[in-house]
């Protein structure tokens, strides 16, 4: 398999990324904290669940379109808020905001990404969000509400489960965090990628491209990673959260919840929206897997805010069975990761493409013909579980 086009399921674009792209890049994608046991379980969560069936019904016509955060989508999908994405293909942010806006779902730009908040909105007029962090530098998280603005994105998320970085031992066995060994591993590593390899000598240097009035060298990545990891404050408590969404006054999502009491926290300070999310299982080893979560954070919050989730979705049937229990839309990030990292901006849009269709057939099989009238009686438990 060469081709993107010969990709039936994510799993087959995840082998072709890591064809694609030298293998610290591709253990950045595909790691977890320590032992993985949370990155696991997240995907082993779907598994629990087994679908009740309709049949003898017209299934014909499927509506898979959601709202999200006020926001009309085409498909239940948001890309998540991933990092330094030039890492895995030379048109990075720009690439996946294209190809998810094309498919029609939404965009989310990280605060540390390599492509600018005004380059994102420029280069695509679809749903767009921007993760931001309570950082040390206040002037520059004020810069970010500032330009998000006037940029007209649709809405804040704001990350609360990076208190601290997790122990990715992947990445730190492969030099993340020394530049110098970094350098080297990924040279080594690249010698058998040579697209990549050729992309990386040729293009301009990876930015931190949000920070570049705020970071010396012109917020080279390389030079300034160390500064950006110390901006990460563990005294950032729920009066922060609070004083920046009333400052945004608009759409407010809170991503890293990880239990029931901070859900009903993050509706009483006024968020509109909260990502039931262990960052993909690279912060905690040993935060409950998201699906796991989900129904009783959907109980305790009602209808007070929208529930969004993300965690080991790898399959269109895995975001089928999460609104089932719930969830309003998902988040994905691994995946659109392996289709930009296979085939860049027409890899993201056929990891899309085939949650789409694999969405649709689920709906057929199960005789539900709309997202809307999805609901828990699609859904149960397995008796093994």
């Amino acid at each position: 398999m060469s081709k993107i086009s010969h990709c039936i399921s994510i799993g087959d674009m995840k082998a072709l990324a890591r064809k694609k792209i030298p293998s610290v890049m591709f253990d950045y994608i595909d790691g977890g904290a320590e032992d993985e046991r949370t990155l696991n379980w997240n995907r082993n969560a779907f598994e629990k669940y087994e679908f009740i069936p309709r049949v003898l019904r017209d299934v014909s016509e499927i509506d898979l379109s959601a709202k999200v955060q006020g926001r009309p989508l085409k498909l239940p999908l948001i890309a998540a808020p991933t990092g330094m994405s030039c890492m895995f293909h030379y048109r990075g942010e720009k690439a996946v905001a294209k190809a998810v806006h094309k498919a029609g779902g939404a965009y989310t730009l990280s605060a540390v990404g390599t492509t600018s908040i005004e380059d994102i909105a420029a280069c695509s007029d679809g749903p767009k969000f921007f993760q931001i962090y309570v950082w040390h530098n206040k002037a520059m998280v004020q810069d970010f509400i500032l330009r998000s603005r006037q940029q007209g994105y649709d809405g804040l998320m704001l990350a609360v489960d990076l208190a601290t970085l997790g122990k990715r031992e992947r990445d730190i066995r492969n030099g993340h965090g020394r530049p110098n060994l970094l350098k080297l591993k990924t040279g080594l590593s690249a010698l058998s990628k040579p697209a990549w390899l050729y992309h990386y000598l040729t293009q301009p240097k990876w930015r931190m491209a949000n920070m570049t009035a705020h970071l010396p060298h012109g917020a080279l990545a390389v030079k300034v990673i160390d500064e950006v990891n110390e901006q990460f404050s563990a005294t950032v408590d729920w009066k922060d959260a609070a004083a920046l969404c009333k400052q945004w006054n608009g759409p407010f999502i809170l991503k890293g919840i990880q239990c029931v009491e901070d859900a009903v926290k993050a509706a009483e300070i006024g968020a509109t929206g909260i990502v039931i999310s262990n960052h993909g299982g690279r912060q905690l080893d040993g935060a409950p897997a998201t699906l796991d979560l989900l129904p009783e954070v959907v109980e305790a919050v009602g209808t007070d805010l929208e529930v969004l989730i993300d965690g080991g979705i790898m399959r269109g049937a895995d975001v089928i069975k999460a609104i089932a229990l719930g969830a309003k839309s998902v988040l994905v990030g691994r995946a659109y990761l392996y289709g930009l990292a296979a085939g860049g901006q027409a890899g993201v849009y056929r990891v899309f493409e085939i949650l789409k269709d694999e969405m649709t057939r689920v709906m057929q099989l199960i005789g539900c013909t709309s997202i809307k009238a999805l609901d828990s009686s699609y859904i149960r438990l397995r008796n093994s579980f």
